[in-house]
């Protein structure tokens, strides 16, 4: 169906090669939709006669922005942290807990113990909810199961829901997430298993699009990452890197080696990583909400956009260290914390936040030929938006040019 979106107070486009700082913002603005595409957008004084002619839908004045992209999460899992929220703000540390017994190790149990089917309807709710908010692509990761069965059991819950819900999903395989117990003094065994055995299975069957590994002290050290990181650029699959969140693991510098599509978290990178990753234009994934959860510090993006990094924001949604999946207020942490303009806040989960994903030329802007993936907030602008938090201001999301939350079949959107 081809319709026209008029009376938009706002439309930020959010063009793929834009300043992060720029988000194409057009007031008083239309938007032309042709199937699952869109063909134009700009001031609604500008539409064509042709363009005029179509069925349109009265947007009410709000602001419009590109369906949002949120390019790191940890989807799939079963069971809860809250006793570890509680001892951390008692003045526990992350590390102190998963020695414990706790952390990843914790999940990862849970995780094993539950069906695939108990993991689908876990998964299916949350993407309920991050649709309603106005996000229609999410990055999600296994690294919760720890061996073949239990990573390709996650994997497999991420390809029924790729066929059942409008959210588009890029699987990661996270094997390397941290070394399972059983595995505590045969490192170079559990290496092996993802390299030879389980790296190449995922390839075959094309159940993930990414493979990730976690570089950190207590986790894989760098000539590990390599290792794992090269078998799976071989076997066709784009890198990303968990880098320098706790400390300065070289993880920057690493991602930029290898050509990773981002390195994500790097709150602790240092300069050297940071020009590594200009040069090699790797994004930047600032994770926000564990920052605010683990008492760490925040990315310092100005730092990283002054280098010439684009640096995307993202929720990192797990039940340990970030248990959220609101994007928006991510996005405000960013704008708080990183001294981020709401327009680079903006950018980074659009654009910027496709690029990570490799989806910059069809994802993540409104401008012709990019799918039509949208949604409407009710907020008077961009800035006010960003500044005003709401529990939910997303009133309408359109995914690939169809209404899948708010809007009907009348000429105004309902929301």
């Amino acid at each position: 169906m081809n319709f026209v979106l008029r009376n938009i107070g706002q439309l930020a486009t959010c063009p793929p090669d834009n300043q992060q700082s720029d988000a194409g913002l057009i007031s008083n603005a239309a938007v032309v939709i042709e199937g699952d595409r869109v063909a134009w957008s700009g001031p609604e004084s500008q539409l064509s006669s042709a363009h005029r002619s179509l069925r349109a839908f009265d947007c009410d004045g709000r602001l419009m922005v590109p369906g949002l992209v949120d390019c790191h999460t940890h989807l799939c899992f079963a069971g809860w942290r809250a006793e570890e929220f509680t001892a951390r703000n008692m003045g526990k540390g992350y590390m102190a807990l998963q020695a414990e017994g706790g952390g990843i190790g914790s999940t990862v149990d849970a995780t094993r113990s539950a069906s695939k089917t108990v993991l689908f309807d876990r998964a299916l709710e949350v993407l309920d909810e991050m649709l309603q908010l106005g996000v229609t692509t999410v990055e999600c990761k296994s690294g919760y199961g720890l061996d073949r069965e239990n990573e390709i059991k996650q994997l497999e819950v991420y390809a029924q829901l790729r066929e059942s819900h409008p959210v588009r999903l890029l699987p990661t395989y996270l094997g390397a997430h941290v070394v399972p117990r059983e595995f505590e003094n045969k490192r170079e065994a559990y290496v092996q298993l993802i390299c030879e055995t389980v790296l190449p299975e995922i390839a075959e069957r094309q159940l993930a699009e990414f493979c990730d590994v976690f570089l950190e002290s207590n986790a894989f050290r760098c000539d590990e990452a390599r290792h794992i990181l090269t078998r799976a650029k071989a076997l066709g699959l784009g890198l990303k890197i968990h880098a320098d969140q706790l400390s300065n693991g070289r993880g920057a510098a690493l991602a930029a080696e290898l050509g990773a599509c981002s390195a994500d978290h790097l709150e602790y990178a240092d300069a050297e990583g940071i020009a590594a990753l200009a040069s090699a234009s790797v994004v930047a994934v600032s994770l926000p909400l564990a920052s605010l959860y683990l008492h760490e510090r925040f990315l310092p993006a100005r730092e990283f956009m002054d280098a010439g990094v684009r640096v995307a924001v993202a929720t990192d949604f797990n039940p340990g260290s970030a248990p959220s999946f609101h994007l928006p207020l991510a996005m405000t942490l960013a704008a708080i914390h990183q001294s981020m303009s709401p327009a680079e806040v903006l950018m980074g989960a659009t654009t910027v936040a496709a690029q990570a994903l490799g989806l910059q030329d069809r994802v993540g802007s409104l401008v012709e030929g990019y799918a039509a993936d949208l949604a409407l907030i009710g907020a008077i602008n961009l800035d006010h938006w960003i500044y005003h938090l709401r529990p939910n201001a997303c009133c309408a999301v359109m995914r690939g040019g169809q209404w899948v939350v708010g809007g009907n079949q009348e000429s105004r959107v309902v929301c």
